[in-house]
Order: C-alpha cells, then sequence, then structure tokens
C-alpha cells in the first residue's frame, strides 16, 4: 500500500476515524479558539500568528470583500444566478475570473515591492526597469474608479503604520509602497495614490506572504462579496439576465 498512501503527501492534515489534526493541533481545539483569519494563517503558512499579524491580516481581508456590479467577477455571479446555477457554481464562475488583469494586481504589487527593495539602483532605475520588462503600468497604484483617493487605502495604511509602531511589522515595504507613490506622482505631474491592491500588497508583504499568496488572499476576500451578490440575486429573481439590459445593442462589425 506504500505506492497508494505517497500519492498525496500532505503536511496540511493527518486523519483517521474520530480523529482530525490540521497542523498537529485537534481540530476541536481550533474549534472556537482560532479566528478565520487565524485557521487561514495556520492552513497556509503553518504557524501561529500572533493576534496583532492576525488583526491586520484580517483587516486586508475585510477591505477588499466588495467592489460592486461592475466588477467583473460579482457581475459574473449574478448573471450565473439568474442562468439558474447554484451559489456553488456562481462562486466558481466568478472567482475563475480573477486573473491578471481582475484580481491580480495585488500579487503584481507584490512582486513589485520585492523588485524595488533588492534592487541596486535606486527608486527611479527600478521603475524603468519593471516598466521595461512588465509594461506601462505600475499595479497597485491609480484607480479607474476612485479619483483622487482610494478610500480603502489610507485606512489600512494607517492600521500598518500603528502595527509598525508596534512592531508587527517592521515597515519596510510601507515605506517602498509610499516611495513609489511619491515617485510617480512626481513622474506624472499628479498625485498617483496607492490604491486597495497596492495598500493590501504591502500587508501581505510586511507578514511574510510570498506573491502568488497575495491573489489566493484577494480570492478568499472578494469571495465574500461573491457569495453575496449570488445570493442577493437569488431573492431579486430574474432569467437570464445578460451584462445589458435586452435594448442595448453591441456593435456589430461587418469585416
Amino acid at each position: 500500500m506504500s505506492d497508494v498512501s505517497d500519492w498525496w503527501r500532505t503536511g496540511i492534515i493527518d486523519m483517521e476515524p474520530g480523529r482530525i489534526d490540521i497542523r498537529g493541533r485537534p481540530i476541536e481545539e481550533l474549534i472556537g479558539t482560532v479566528s478565520f483569519p487565524q485557521m487561514i494563517w495556520l492552513m497556509v503558512r503553518g504557524d501561529m500568528p500572533t493576534p496583532d499579524q492576525a488583526k491586520l491580516l484580517e483587516a486586508a481581508l475585510v477591505a477588499a470583500v466588495d467592489h460592486g456590479p461592475q466588477a467583473p467577477s460579482i457581475a459574473a455571479a449574478r448573471m450565473a444566478v439568474t442562468c439558474g446555477v447554484g451559489l456553488n457554481n456562481a462562486m466558481a464562475s466568478a472567482v475563475n475570473m480573477l486573473g491578471d488583469v481582475h484580481g491580480g494586481a495585488g500579487e503584481q504589487a507584490v512582486e513589485l515591492f520585492h523588485f524595488v527593495d533588492l534592487h541596486s539602483g535606486g527608486l527611479s532605475a527600478a521603475l524603468d526597469d519593471w516598466r521595461a520588462a512588465r509594461g506601462k503600468i505600475v499595479p497597485g497604484f491609480g484607480h479607474r474608479f476612485h479619483t483622487p483617493t482610494d478610500p480603502r487605502a489610507p485606512r489600512l495604511m494607517a492600521l500598518l503604520r500603528e502595527a509598525a509602531v508596534s512592531g508587527t511589522v517592521d515597515g519596510r515595504f510601507a515605506d517602498i509602497g509610499e516611495a513609489i507613490e511619491a515617485e510617480l506622482g512626481q513622474q506624472l505631474g499628479r498625485p498617483l495614490p496607492m490604491n486597495i491592491d497596492g495598500a493590501t500588497a504591502v500587508i501581505y508583504a510586511e507578514l511574510g506572504f510570498e506573491p502568488p499568496l497575495a491573489r489566493g488572499l484577494f480570492c478568499l476576500s472578494r469571495s465574500v462579496g461573491i457569495l453575496a451578490h449570488a445570493w442577493e440575486q437569488m431573492q431579486q429573481g430574474g432569467r437570464n439576465k445578460g451584462p445589458t439590459p435586452p435594448h442595448y445593442r453591441w456593435t456589430y462589425d461587418a469585416g
């Protein structure tokens, strides 16, 4: 049976009839004593965060739960429900839309912050090299809807600065994020403030999460909004609702 038992290998969970251990901790000891952000950390990282680390993670998760039906993933969930699928199908349809363009900026921003941190040529040179390799868009800054300021970002950064004062984080990536914000503003001749993706990326970088996990954590966060909108749409009803009302027509290109 060794070839069967070794087919999957995991350090996350061990169980047998009547016993479930998560990262070596009996599940019954975790239930009722561990918060959901703490459980996310334990599952992903393998250790337990401090209460202040968990609080900062929770703030980032709360901040990104929803951005309304104009967000493609939320719209997809609502449309899916009107096609007669269940909540799990609607949620899967929506989460599957969280890609590089819609949902990936947090991961990219963490990558950017690490890139700047390790660059030896200074901030301006680092941004030039980043754009040369990744394109003109600098992830985590500016917002097509919230101008001049994404209201979520300043609050998150304020909490992060409080955490730095208490020693929960060291503030290095917060400094990098704010330096990029200032440099971009100087280059453009107008403010380009940090947005939700940038602020949560600073938090995830400060807490030591690897860049791909930033996208995974965003998916967990946005799933809350997706669930809420899918459920609301179920209560409202409606059948086969597309992205626009029926009397609007698309542009037909005859070729």
